[in-house]
């Protein structure tokens, strides 16, 4: 029987742990001020929520307060070419939220006034101006709320262009090694994993003077390695995309209820989502969809755009997306440990998170972050006695 193997890697700089949108932003504006980054990630780079999620870029379902956080962002992804290196596609559309009922009416003006408070330019249509911006909608709209600020990537080619990114920057990758074990000693962080090459599990530390979690829906167990309790939830998005059709539209849909998101690609697919759940968790991951969901999510989509009534469902798909108990995110410093930070959690991550990562990288190089960021000792609980750690299988 052969021995184990044992590998250790380090001291770097910075370790992130958690390879998404955030933790990869983070990981390369630090590498690019001249640290030694390396990061580690559970499974492939930007292929847990950051890869497999609608890729909307949009303020209309952004939490108000998020607004200038949004609109920044927005620009970074519609300049992916200058400041990461590749394309991922990223097209500018307008955006309709839309109303069918005067409840929905009334939540729509509420919301659009709340987001325009943050510097959204959000402006109200009736029926005709509305059908004017996209003539396939259901005529018995009542009134939308119009954006600019609007659009779409490509979640698929994130990863791809953060990759070459980051390895131009000189990180070091670890994907498919997800963390077990973390320990302080000696003024450093030693973070343990399992990398599973081929078949062939190897057991690796790494080694970082500083340390960033950006685990995603993970982040409470990792977090839980170092004695912080802050609890978060898994929400399991499922998400349809139809065959190619004719265009049938031509902005970012969503309706102000919140139950519906819709855009069409330029190959003829229709994407549609809006956060009807399907069935899974941390530990498990996605399971399975929930038919009556999808349902659901189809029938509203016909009901907004008619000629989706021809459409057919080529795939369907579930995304991860946590969330905080005050549904804000963390970012920022540990309370009580030394060069230890946190990032995750954002509503609408994706359209945000690049941003989200230069503030982080910003504050952990010593200047002042354009914008606040948002501490994570809110959300503390009493950690319980048992069990005193949780690993991540």
């Amino acid at each position: 029987m052969s021995a184990a193997i044992e590998v250790e890697y380090g001291p770097f700089d910075v370790l992130v742990v958690g390879g998404g949108v955030m933790g990869c932003t983070t990981a390369l504006f630090l590498a690019r001020a001249g640290m030694r980054v390396a990061v580690m990630e559970r499974d492939a780079l930007c292929r847990a929520a950051s890869g497999v999620n609608a890729g909307t870029l949009t303020l209309h379902m952004t939490r108000a307060a998020l607004v200038p956080y949004a609109i920044r962002a927005w620009r970074m992804w519609m300049e992916t070419d200058r400041w990461l290196g590749e394309s991922v596609l990223a097209t500018a559309a307008p955006g309709l939220s839309l109303a069918f009922t005067e409840a929905e009416r009334d939540l729509l003006r509420t919301r659009a006034a709340a987001r325009r408070e943050y510097g959204a330019r959000i402006d109200l249509l009736d029926r005709d101006a509305a059908l004017a911006v996209e003539p396939g909608l259901n005529p018995t709209m009542l009134e939308a709320a119009f954006c600019t600020t609007d659009g779409f990537a490509s979640a698929y080619l994130t990863g791809r262009a953060y990759r070459a990114a980051l390895l131009a920057a000189g990180v070091q990758i670890f994907e498919q090694t997800p963390a077990t074990r973390i320990e302080r000693t000696n003024g450093h962080y030693r973070v343990h994993g399992t990398l599973d090459s081929g078949g062939a599990a190897a057991s690796i530390r790494i080694n970082a003077t500083r340390l960033v979690m950006a685990g995603g829906v993970w982040l409470e167990p990792l977090l839980a390695m170092l004695d912080i309790r802050i609890p978060v939830k898994t929400l399991v998005n499922q998400l349809i995309v139809t065959e190619r059709m004719p265009p049938v539209m031509r902005s970012v849909l969503s309706i102000a209820n919140g139950l519906l998101s819709m855009k069409q690609f330029s190959n003829g697919t229709v994407l549609i989502g809006g956060g009807w759940q399907g069935v899974g968790d941390r530990a498990l991951g996605p399971v399975e969809t929930i038919p009556q969901n999808l349902i659901g999510n189809l029938r509203l989509a016909q009901h907004v755009i008619p000629a989706l009534a021809k459409a057919r469902v080529a795939r369907i798909w579930l995304g991860l997306e946590s969330e905080t108990a005050d549904a804000m995110p963390m970012i920022g410093p540990l309370p009580g440990l030394r060069d230890a930070w946190v990032i995750g959690c954002v509503h609408s991550g994706y359209t945000s998170g690049p941003y989200m990562g230069k503030l982080l990288a910003q504050t952990m190089l010593g200047e002042t972050p354009e914008l606040p960021l948002f501490d994570p000792g809110r959300l503390m609980t009493a950690a319980p006695e048992l069990p005193h750690r949780e690993q991540i299988p």
